[in-house]
């Protein structure tokens, strides 16, 4: 029989240390290693492990390359199949800027025979997070990068650990603060449920990382509706229309700013074969090719695809256009609906601009370029 596995994510180390603890009070026999990263810039990390009647262990992990990568596949994994040997519930509490993904994944494709990931909880403090979901530094500029040379955004990595999670742990003492976070919560995650006095199931049935991954991944995410909090406002756009890039590239910045959170799939004309993913949080955005639509592929692909995949296609599909989309997702404070949709649509091609068709469309300046194609080739 496999041990259970439970990751405990978030930026936030008192709230995920509360959570473990609670943890660890309701599973007897349960033990829970964390990793401090503090030092992983000169190879060097602390990992603690403890169980409910307190400290079992503190050593120092000497590392042979400086990312978190190597202190998973070096350490913690050995460690996890060191104790499931005896414990009822292992609990990997995750460094603050930690997305538990990949190190969900690691632990489906090297320990599985060993090792069953049953939770993913991301800990949440609701006086910190509606604030923290807005800013825009970089982890260097907060102190929470992992390693040397980490660019990611601190906003970035709260999307991230929200969004993947299977359950979210809301902590704090103050109401107003609680229900602004759950209302926030409610619109970044919808699909995840939130708990702020119980716990959720993590001894249950195993987790697959495919699956969890569909979730979050621009082809098959489960996005958010059109929604209205108080102030809180999701916006949904969907056209099956293509974009032209120009337009879009010049709309950008008034989208990205006027919204705290925006995601989703599009198409753009010149690039009519490719599905582009569209990321932003706290005002930073990213665009990437994320592969070809299946309208664009043999008929052969759709039986290489997943279920979740061609569930996806089949749900936007049109005789003309196939399963392209215009499917993007804005998430914001008071935002006008009205607005951004005027915005998008004044994007998209004119019925003159399509008549051409996809050959003059490829002839299209397209100031996407520099960033889709530099990370094709990263």
């Amino acid at each position: 029989m496999r041990t259970p596995v439970v990751l405990v994510a978030g930026l936030y180390g008192d709230a995920r240390a509360t959570v473990v603890d609670r943890l660890l009070r309701a599973h007897p026999g349960a033990v829970a290693i964390h990793h401090d990263l503090t030092g992983v810039a000169g190879n060097r990390v602390e990992r603690v492990t403890r169980d409910a009647s307190g400290l079992l262990d503190r050593t120092e992990v000497h590392l042979a390359h400086s990312c978190v990568t190597c202190t998973i596949r070096e350490d913690l994994l050995p460690q996890l199949v060191r104790h499931a040997r005896t414990a009822s519930l292992l609990i990997v509490d995750l460094w603050d800027s930690v997305e538990p993904r990949p190190v969900a994944e690691a632990l489906a494709h090297e320990a599985a025979d060993l090792l069953a990931l049953t939770g993913v909880l991301t800990a949440v403090d609701a006086e910190l997070m509606p604030v923290d979901i807005c800013r825009g530094e970089r982890l260097a500029e907060t102190g929470l990068l992992t390693a040397a040379g980490d660019r990611r955004y601190l906003a970035e990595v709260m999307a991230r650990q929200v969004e993947y999670a299977t359950g979210l742990l809301l902590l704090g003492d103050d109401e107003e603060d609680m229900e602004l976070s759950a209302a926030v919560l409610g619109h970044l995650a919808p699909h995840t449920q939130v708990f702020s006095t119980s716990l959720p199931e993590v001894t249950g049935l195993p987790l697959c990382v495919h699956e969890l991954g569909e979730r979050v991944d621009p082809a098959t995410a489960q996005l958010p509706g059109d929604a209205q909090t108080g102030e809180i406002t999701t916006v949904v756009w969907r056209r099956l229309r293509p974009l032209h890039p120009g337009r879009l590239f010049d709309a950008v910045d008034e989208l990205v700013t006027g919204s705290v959170r925006s995601r989703g799939r599009f198409w753009l004309a010149n690039r009519h074969e490719r599905m582009l993913a569209w990321d932003a949080v706290a005002g930073v955005v990213s665009v990437e090719d994320v592969g070809p639509w299946l309208a664009a592929m043999p008929d052969a692909a759709w039986d290489l695809a997943s279920p979740a995949r061609r569930a996806a296609a089949a749900l936007d599909w049109n005789p003309v256009t196939g399963d392209r989309i215009q499917h993007l997702v804005f998430t914001g404070p008071d935002l006008d609906r009205e607005r951004i949709h005027t915005l998008l649509d004044s994007c998209l091609l004119t019925r003159r601009d399509a008549l051409p068709g996809a050959a003059e469309w490829a002839a299209y300046s397209d100031p996407f370029a520099d960033f889709i194609d530099m990370k094709e080739t990263a």
